[in-house]
């Protein structure tokens, strides 16, 4: 039995949420036990440093939104949210819409929402450490 003292302590509080969580993820995941996956995108990188910052940033690009030209600290893969978006980078323009995956080189570069409505993106950045 809990007394009133020990009901009271923020820890016991905090262990009983989490194992009350842990249960109702339990019961969900016997309802659903089918597990998807699919691969969206594979690349091997060379880092020119072995210790990186690995950052992952979501964009959100208001209707017909055109960056200037810049550059990111670093290469990664990108993923579309939502929306239609046209890249420009290396000479090369490509057109993304939801669901897709491409990579960024870190070079100089220009992203502009084509799309009808707001898009976002997910950058996964792989930095030099500072």
């Amino acid at each position: 039995m809990i007394n009133l003292t020990t009901a009271k302590n923020p820890v016991f509080l905090l262990l009983a949420t989490i194992a009350l969580l842990f249960a109702n993820t339990t019961v969900s995941a016997k309802e659903n036990s089918k597990l998807n996956k699919e691969l969206l995108f594979e690349k091997s990188v060379e880092l020119p440093k072995p210790a990186i910052d690995a950052k992952i940033v979501r964009v959100t690009f208001p209707p017909k939104f055109k960056t200037p030209w810049h550059e990111h600290q670093g290469p990664g893969p990108r993923y579309i949210l939502k929306g239609q978006l046209t890249v420009t980078e290396g000479g090369k323009t490509n057109t993304y819409g939801a669901g897709d995956v491409f990579w960024e080189s870190g070079l100089r570069m220009r992203v502009e929402n084509t799309g009808e409505g707001e898009a976002e993106l997910i950058i996964f950045e792989l930095a030099p450490s500072q």
